[in-house]
This record gives structure tokens, C-alpha cells and sequence, in this order.
């Protein structure tokens, strides 16, 4: 049995429908072989999200059919862990109010605010400071997040290592977190951990394959274009913070008006489609933007603060990195696999851009 959770988007939906609707699918559950655990439902944005365990993708839809057709417009597998981490439950709300006849009723949105840090590489810190310093440094900043986290009811989700993935109710508070981070990570200390923030707002299922994927992936854009002295936050999150923080400008924080956000976006999108291309250029960058060349230029240097052709080189060093993290590729495979021509090339953008060789990062990471 595995864990899944769907969409249903409903104009007009009610919390009583919903709570008619969880008992409708309680009854049929043996018969589909699911265990329905708990659901979410915000009235604001007409959807639902169901969490139910079941053998596939289809017994949901099928289990949902049977009891009151209300098919789910779409069905991820979720891990019980990030789903808790996330959304801070895997059963209905302890205090949720039950009707005479034991009818749960509750409003519980599942949108969530996503604070996404990152630092520096810990192997690129080691060879910069040495194991000892690189590590204090790092336990320094991420006691600091922790911290952080605790004051502003921030959930952490995930520490892969570089960086920070929270979850807050509020985006007033996840502002706060941020800034208050902020203020710390500029203090002479831990400046080198290279600590950059990008806030975004979402739902847990959207057009991704997991939870809270494209949320996280578009907060993760945004940390490309903050900096040590600026957080990067999405429109969404401006909007619902507006009343605690933004009566008057603020310089240390990055906002993108939507047009913007869709074009940094389609940015990342067409790097993500092309990058292991090394025919991929700046001519075919142009024509997957459907842009001139002084038009991609200005933009992109507009929303990244870099070139075309830097960003292009950025995206697939950092990609490289990645590969080389993994430790199953040769040198030479990795030339190739992250679209560069040559494995003298690519050593050479490897060492300007981090200042050490491939083969010396490998080295680091044992």
C-alpha cells in the first residue's frame, strides 16, 4: 500500500460537503482496498486535497467514482514524512468539531508558504576554510535557521545539506524568518556560508508528480537571484504579506511583478529542457524564447544579473556539480552529460567558477 494524495477542484465547495462527501468514501474504502486518512479543504480557493492509502493511482479515482462521483482532477504517491513535515498532519485536526451524528466538519487550507535557503556548497567551503572551520560554519548557520524556524512557527521540511526547505502557515511570518536570518547571516561570521533566501506560495498537488514540486521549484529560482543582502519572494507571497511588511519599500527584498515571475520561469524551463545539449546555444536559446538577441539579453540580464551565456554556463556547471555529487560518472561522461564540448573546457569553467578541479571536488566529497 502506498500513500497518495489528489485534487478536486470544486467551485463554490463547502467544508460540510467535503466532511459528507470523506464519510461517503469511509464506507466504500474496504471495498476499493483504501484507507482514507484525512483531507484538506480551503473554500477561498474552491479545492480539496485527500490523503488516502491505497495500491494505486486508480483505486483512488475509483474509490471516489463508486462513492459520490467526485473524480480527482489529479493523483500523486506522497511520502508520509514530507506530507506531515509539510502540511503538519496525516489525520484529521484533533479539535475539529463533529455534528450529532459524528460528522467531522473543518476548514484547514493546505496552501503553504515556502521558505527555500541555500549556502555554499559544504565541499567548496572545506577546501576554501578547511573541514574544521567549514563545519563550525555550518552547525553556526544552521542553528541559526533552527532557531529562526522555532520563534516564526516554521516547519522544517528538508536539510539536504545545502540548504533549508520550511513550511509556515503564515507569510507574514515566513518574511520575519527570512529577515531575521538574514540579519544574522550578514554578520561577519557567516558570511562566507553564502546564505540566500527565495520565499514562494503554493498547494501541495499542482501540475508536478510531487508534493509541493512546483512550488519549491519556483522558490528555488528565486534563491538564483537573491543575494547575501537581498531576499528573493514570489508575487503571491508580497501579496499576502503586504499588510506587515510592505507599507514602504524595502531594499533588502526582491519582488518580480507576474509577467516577470512567468518570463524567470520559461527561463528556467527552456536551461531544464536544453542544458545536456551542447548544441544548445545562445542562436537555439533565442529561438526557444521566441526572443532576439538583444531582447533575451536585456531580460535576462534584467531578472538574473547575468548574460545569456553566463546564465546558460551557470546552469550547467551547477548541474555538473550535481552529477559530480552522485560520484557515478566519470570526468569525461560528466563533459558530456551536463552539454559541454570538451572535457579541457569544461575543466577549465569548473575551476574558474569554483577555483578548484573536478578531480579536487571529487576528492572533498569522500
Amino acid at each position: 500500500m502506498a500513500l497518495y494524495m489528489d485534487i478536486h477542484i470544486i467551485p463554490g465547495i463547502k467544508a460540510k460537503d467535503v466532511a459528507e462527501a470523506h464519510q461517503k468514501d469511509i464506507l466504500l474504502q474496504e471495498e476499493h482496498q483504501c484507507k482514507c486518512m484525512t483531507y484538506w479543504i480551503d473554500e477561498e480557493r474552491n479545492n480539496v486535497f485527500c490523503l488516502i492509502e491505497a495500491p494505486d493511482k486508480e483505486s483512488v479515482a475509483a474509490l471516489h467514482q463508486h462513492s459520490h462521483g467526485l473524480v480527482p482532477h489529479k493523483v500523486i504517491e506522497v511520502n508520509p514524512e514530507l506530507v506531515e513535515s509539510f502540511l503538519g498532519r496525516l489525520h484529521d485536526p484533533v479539535n475539529a468539531p463533529a455534528t450529532e451524528n459524528g460528522l467531522k466538519i473543518f476548514n484547514d487550507p493546505s496552501y503553504r508558504i515556502i521558505l527555500f535557503i541555500t549556502t555554499t556548497d559544504p565541499a567548496l567551503l572545506r577546501h576554501q576554510l578547511g573541514a574544521e572551520k567549514a563545519n563550525e560554519l555550518l552547525n553556526g548557520c544552521t542553528n541559526v535557521i533552527r532557531q529562526n524556524l522555532a520563534v516564526f512557527d516554521g516547519r522544517e521540511v528538508e536539510h539536504p545539506g545545502t540548504g533549508f526547505i520550511a513550511s509556515f502557515t503564515a507569510a507574514s511570518k515566513a518574511v520575519s524568518c527570512a529577515l531575521s536570518i538574514q540579519e544574522a547571516a550578514a554578520q561577519p561570521a557567516m558570511q562566507t556560508a553564502g546564505v540566500k533566501i527565495g520565499i514562494n506560495a503554493g498547494e501541495p498537488v499542482s501540475t508536478g508528480s510531487s508534493l509541493f514540486g512546483d512550488t519549491i521549484q519556483f522558490a528555488r529560482h528565486l534563491c538564483f537571484i537573491s543575494c547575501a543582502t537581498r531576499i528573493a519572494i514570489s508575487s503571491a507571497v508580497k501579496e499576502l504579506a503586504a499588510k506587515d511588511h510592505f507599507q514602504k519599500p524595502a531594499n533588502n527584498i526582491i519582488c518580480l511583478a507576474p509577467p516577470d515571475e512567468i518570463l524567470l520561469e520559461l527561463l528556467f524551463s527552456k536551461l531544464e529542457e536544453h542544458w545536456q545539449n551542447p548544441d544548445f546555444t545562445i542562436s537555439e536559446f533565442c529561438q526557444a524564447m521566441a526572443m532576439s538577441q538583444s531582447q533575451l539579453y536585456r531580460k535576462t540580464v534584467e531578472l538574473t544579473g547575468m548574460s545569456p551565456n553566463i546564465f546558460l554556463k551557470e546552469y550547467r556547471l551547477e548541474k555538473a556539480k550535481e552529477l559530480l555529487n552522485q560520484q557515478r560518472y566519470s570526468i569525461s561522461q560528466i563533459t558530456f552529460d551536463a552539454g559541454f564540448t570538451s572535457p579541457s573546457y569544461f575543466t577549465k569553467c569548473f575551476k574558474k567558477n569554483y577555483g578548484l578541479l573536478p578531480m579536487d571536488y571529487l576528492e572533498l566529497l569522500h
